[in-house]
């Protein structure tokens, strides 16, 4: 069976929370997980997404999913795409399904005039990092990445 990739769609609220609520599970990240329903339809499909989707599926089952939003390199002044999540089920892996996944978001990328794609990936996944480096991927250097959240974002928040 061969795979096919499109962009998610009214209807596809369902299998969108599966699949990344099973990424969640692989990332042992259930305790974050938030995602209804309601902010799939409001925030992956509605009329101003803040993030896009795209589903991958064996025949007529879900099997995988691609979320990402678009970014701007100011110095460089350059379209970007940051990849949030690239999740095949663990059964279907193995298979160059990932990858034509991959491929999918890169023509996606460059037909919307993005240069290139940006992504995170847990330091203890070894089997993603070696997906990524068979693909010429390379590691970002120079930067951390950080985050302010919660009561931190709220303290600066009211320096304002």
């Amino acid at each position: 069976m061969e795979l096919t990739i499109r962009r998610g769609r009214a209807g596809d609220e369902d299998a969108i929370l599966g699949l990344l609520y099973e990424l969640a599970q692989y990332e042992k990240l259930t305790d974050k997980f938030r995602l209804t329903r309601e902010i799939v339809t409001s925030d992956f499909l509605g009329p101003s997404p803040s993030c896009c989707s795209a589903l991958a599926f064996l025949g007529e089952e879900a099997v995988g999913v691609i979320t990402w939003f678009p970014t701007y390199a100011s110095f460089s002044a350059v379209r970007q795409i940051h990849l949030e999540d690239l999740y095949l089920q663990p059964s279907r892996r193995g298979k160059g399904h990932g990858k034509k996944m991959l491929a999918w978001l890169a023509k996606h990328a460059l037909e919307t005039g993005a240069a290139g794609i940006s992504w995170f990936v847990l330091d203890w996944n070894k089997p993603s990092i070696a997906f990524y480096d068979g693909l010429r991927a390379e590691p970002a250097t120079g930067w951390l990445s950080y985050r302010l959240t919660g009561d931190a974002l709220e303290d600066l928040a009211d320096q304002a």
